[in-house]
């Protein structure tokens, strides 16, 4: 399960999305349903063991389970049946959901790509964490597969020409034909850091990629904090759910939130288009296009993803008469 996108966690929804009810939620093919279990995320399989039925036509109780709509069997936040209805004497013990970490973190909901505990704890930027900065949250749904659109969310050297009008301008103006850009990667435990020069002149941006899907672009800005993160969650083969998340240390009224985010759409639409249209679906192989210096950070990309994720999956566990109760609940 989670074909090419296993064993990682991921941001999959704006936080504010999940209230009262059950939500079904497709991260990388699989079909999970969240719920809020006395206050915190779980997250289970969207697929009662018992008879199948969609987890998320449920609803929750007030001690924090989730009931099946079909036999209104009870699952807890650790996917251990907590009521058969009309079967008292069930072992209930031996009876389970397939259960996944679920974290909530810097206003988002983060998922682990795999049953069972995590072996670690998601990691972000402080542009998603600090408590001092204004945030923005914003959810578009793009038809391609999630490499595209994080490969585009890295690359530096589109941006005078897609982003012409918008934040490529000052970069456009200055462009000459012998102009040359100079792209930096460093590699850090989170992913990796890159600048980019035009013509030796330092415009001070820099981004940061955070292993698996998101980019952390540090906007210059005197005395200010600008930042603005990018992740592409795979949701199908030709489906990205792509949550954009500005956050600043000025401009801080709640009011002017909807402007930020008109800009931030804006500036995605321009690049919509030409990741829709990109072919193949899913990025290649470094050998199979052609590649340049400016393509030093989409290339290291590619070679995280063919390298870690492109032909991982996660062990499906089991979900009826485990001889183990399931892990505990964090």
């Amino acid at each position: 399960m989670f074909d090419g996108f296993a064993n990682v966690w991921s941001p999959v929804l704006v936080a504010k999305t999940l209230k009262r009810k059950p939500l079904a939620v497709t991260l990388a093919g699989e079909k999970l349903v969240l719920f809020r279990s006395n206050g915190k995320v779980s997250a289970l399989l969207d697929q009662c063991p018992h008879r199948g039925a969609q987890l998320s036509l449920g609803t929750v109780t007030a001690e924090g389970c989730l009931k099946c709509p079909f036999h209104e069997w009870q699952f807890g936040a650790d996917g251990g049946v907590k009521h058969v209805p009309l079967n008292p004497d069930a072992k209930r013990d031996r009876l389970f959901a397939s259960r996944f970490e679920a974290r909530e973190l810097g206003g988002l909901i983060w998922i682990y790509t795999a049953p069972g505990a995590a072996p670690s704890e998601p990691v972000a930027p402080d542009g998603l964490t600090r408590p001092d900065l204004q945030k923005v949250y914003l959810q578009l749904e793009w038809n391609c597969h999630w490499t595209r659109a994080m490969e585009n969310m890295l690359d530096a050297p589109h941006v005078p020409y897609v982003h012409r009008t918008t934040i490529g301008r000052p970069s456009q103006k200055r462009i000459k034909a012998a102009s040359r850009m100079v792209v930096v990667w460093e590699p850090t435990a989170h992913g990796g850091h890159s600048t980019m020069d035009i013509d030796e002149s330092n415009t001070s941006a820099s981004l940061d990629f955070y292993m698996p899907n998101m980019m952390s672009l540090n906007v210059p800005i005197p005395n200010q904090t600008f930042r603005i993160q990018a992740i592409c969650v795979p949701v199908g083969p030709k489906q990205t759910r792509m949550i954009i998340v500005g956050a600043r240390s000025f401009a801080k009224a709640a009011v002017l939130n909807p402007l930020f985010n008109y800009a931030n759409r804006y500036i995605a639409e321009q690049d919509r288009a030409i990741v829709e249209g990109s072919f193949p679906v899913q990025v290649p192989p470094a050998g199979e296009e052609l590649s340049v210096a400016t393509d030093r950070v989409t290339l290291q990309f590619r070679k995280y993803f063919y390298e870690q994720l492109a032909s991982g999956s996660a062990q499906r566990s089991k979900r009826l008469a485990d001889t183990s109760p399931p892990p505990a609940a964090q």
